[in-house]
């Protein structure tokens, strides 16, 4: 299974949980590494990010299908839509998950979904902590890092956003990534 996603992390712990249940894994972080990863590694099964940096997973869908016709898709987003989520199925993926997901959904997506499938974004959603922990993350990582430019456009004091920073967002589910 390749997973590619541009958050490390995440694609990180979402490659050893699948590991974990018994699937071999490979990550890639861009396009470009997910188009040489299906030709070395040859994955019968992927996990996509819809927005992998600056690129877009819709763009990256079509190529890694071109390549790999029987490839089974999942897409991954942090900004589910059923617009996003029609043109993934249009495209071919197998199925649509919005984050946070857990290794046993996205097996489950996966493996037990026949393609074009889409399970519906959940309507309760990430909570309100959690959209305000990932919307930070998007900001500072906007600005490089840089917490006082980050703060300037969040509309936060410096040390506001310092103290936020030091918390860490809870998951419901251990194994829960994203």
């Amino acid at each position: 299974m390749l997973v590619i996603d541009d958050d490390e992390a995440f694609a990180a712990t979402l490659a050893r949980s699948l590991a974990r249940r018994g699937a071999t894994t490979a990550v890639a972080f861009t396009t470009a590494q997910a188009l040489a990863a299906v030709s070395s590694f040859e994955p019968t099964h992927a996990v996509l990010d819809l927005k992998l940096g600056t690129e877009n997973g819709l763009v990256t869908l079509r190529e890694l299908l071109q390549r790999r016709p029987a490839l089974r898709v999942l897409l991954l987003t942090g900004y589910a839509s059923l617009a996003t989520a029609v043109e993934a199925i249009k495209l071919g993926a197998t199925n649509y998950l919005a984050k946070p997901v857990d290794a046993q959904a996205v097996l489950a997506a996966l493996v037990g979904a026949e393609p074009g499938a889409a399970s519906a974004p959940d309507e309760r959603g990430p909570s309100l902590k959690r959209l305000e922990w990932e919307h930070i993350q998007r900001v500072l990582a906007e600005c490089d890092g840089n917490i006082s430019a980050a703060a300037r456009r969040l509309g936060l004091h410096r040390r506001t956003l310092q103290r936020k920073l030091l918390k860490r967002p809870v998951a419901a589910d251990p194994d829960t990534v994203g």
